[in-house]
């Protein structure tokens, strides 16, 4: 059916959402605290102080990862997204929205290859979602889909932007720190974390793609309250880079009007 498929197009969009990533925001301090001091006093010199070191913040681990990232995480009601995909290094879409957390909200456009190079659109609040995709719903309309709808509420189910960081959980396999790099004039510290890839998608609600690693590396890069700045990933040809901006920023989504819903 057309609009299936096209809605599954969609659909593999969240898949990145949480996707998210560095930017200009301001977060609110999240109340982590790095187990070693920042930093710490030399001995003393017969005369004179000796200068203080610094000694490198403590970096996270299998152990302090998820609690840190969620910390920060939980202090955050908006925020903006901006997202590239590519297939085979070929941009394959382009994403730019905004996302509250209470209640859970997304607006989101879509655009490039994916949509013949048009525009589609998805309003997500709570449980339901409204989508408008070129040239299978009528310009400027949108069809509404509940989670109740079968395969096509995995859209609404995975929309949600910390589902992907929820699936880390116990199928963290690794936390690797990568190292400090400065994106966008912020330094932000790399950390490359690695999941079961079969367990993380089906707790997306997602299933396994034919010949899919065992499992998939994402890159998260955070900044010093250890919230998720910028993420990517590889899978199977398929690259995504998210980027969260605009934190606790002023936003309202709210439904089309009725008279612009189609069934």
């Amino acid at each position: 059916m057309k609009l299936y498929t096209a809605v599954a197009t969609v659909a593999a969009v969240p898949l990145a959402l949480g996707l998210a990533a560095c930017g200009n925001g301001d977060p609110k301090g999240t109340g982590y605290r790095p187990s070693i001091p920042a930093e710490t006093p030399t001995a003393i010199a017969t005369r004179t102080a000796a200068p203080i070191e610094k000694v490198p913040a403590a970096r996270l681990n299998r152990v302090t990862f998820v609690p840190a990232m969620n910390s920060a995480l939980t202090k955050q009601k908006s925020w903006r997204i901006t997202g590239t995909m590519t297939v085979n290094g070929t941009t394959a879409m382009t994403m730019n929205g905004v996302q509250t957390a209470q209640p859970s909200a997304m607006s989101m456009e879509m655009s490039g290859a994916a949509f013949g190079g048009r525009t589609a659109k998805m309003i997500q609040i709570k449980n339901v979602a409204y989508v408008s995709i070129p040239g299978t719903t009528p310009g400027g309309k949108f069809v509404r889909i509940k989670a109740s709808d079968g395969d096509l509420g995995q859209l609404i189910d995975s929309g949600d932007p910390t589902t992907i960081f929820k699936s880390f959980g116990a199928n963290l396999g690794g936390v690797k720190f990568v190292g400090a790099e400065t994106v966008g004039g912020q330094a932000l510290d790399r950390y490359d974390v690695t999941v079961d890839t079969a367990k993380a998608l089906a707790l997306q609600h997602k299933k396994l793609p034919a010949g899919a690693p065992k499992t998939l590396t994402y890159s998260l890069w955070m900044d010093k309250a250890h919230l998720v700045r910028r993420m990517s990933f590889d899978l199977l040809g398929v690259s995504m880079l998210m980027t969260m901006t605009d934190y606790n920023k002023a936003v309202q989504i709210t439904a089309p009007p009725a008279s612009k819903i189609v069934k």
